[in-house]
């Protein structure tokens, strides 16, 4: 056999290996892009195509270096995703189980950020630091969150279990679990204290002025009815 021949094979068989590592350890990751994207036709596509897990497969290689204080090429390994996904996960980050980024193009990840299980991020997301402080800086999401396109959770803030950010909000409070936020800063409104169904709509969702401006209407009317 020839010697090209013989590269391409094993270059293929270690390509077919790679694949299966990926789908038994990224199988979580995967499902939940199915699960979360309408254009997911199928796992081999997800697997293949997807910016947003290949983002991911790539941090867990970083943080592994990160953690052994290798932080030269934890951090080389970061920019090479980086410049591959148009999407920036520091090394350091600490991410859960099943993370979906879709699009994924311009999300910034921080050094410090802690993120659950089973969250979900649109493009443009940032999660980030704020002023020069050491220590923890970045923010905690909780586990079944969602945040929309172009929203900027700043500082070391925590996002309670099942929140869900809007589009372009800014966050730079606390946000306590079961929680709609909404505006520049954002704003919070409970959603009657009940788990939020991710319907991936992260523009249509409560405004908590607009709530407050139909209560208010609602008290008008009954006052004038009483007249």
């Amino acid at each position: 056999m020839p010697l090209f021949l013989e590269i391409l094979s094993i270059l293929l068989i270690l390509f077919f290996i790679k694949i299966i590592l990926i789908s038994i350890f990224f199988y979580r990751e995967i499902k939940a892009a199915q699960a979360k994207d309408p254009a997911a036709r199928s796992f081999l596509e997800v697997l293949l195509l997807y910016q947003g897990l290949h983002a991911v497969i790539n941090h867990r290689i970083a943080h592994f270096f990160y953690k052994r204080h290798l932080f030269f090429l934890a951090r080389l390994v970061s920019q090479i995703s980086r410049y591959l996904t148009a999407i920036e996960i520091h090394p350091g980050a600490q991410i859960g189980r099943s993370f979906f980024i879709d699009h994924g193009a311009g999300v910034v990840i921080g050094e410090t950020a802690i993120i659950g299980d089973n969250v979900l991020l649109y493009q443009g997301v940032t999660l980030g630091g704020t002023g020069l402080e050491k220590g923890k800086r970045h923010p905690t999401i909780g586990n079944n969150v969602v945040i929309g396109a172009g929203a900027k959770v700043l500082g070391n803030i925590t996002v309670g279990d099942n929140s869900y950010i809007g589009a372009n909000a800014v966050v730079i409070k606390d946000v306590p679990a079961n929680s709609t936020v909404v505006g520049v800063p954002g704003r919070i409104t409970k959603q009657d204290g009940k788990k939020i169904d991710i319907s991936l709509d992260h523009i249509h969702i409560l405004d908590p002025i607009m709530q407050s401006i139909e209560e208010l209407e609602k008290r008008i009317k009954k006052l004038e009815n009483k007249d």
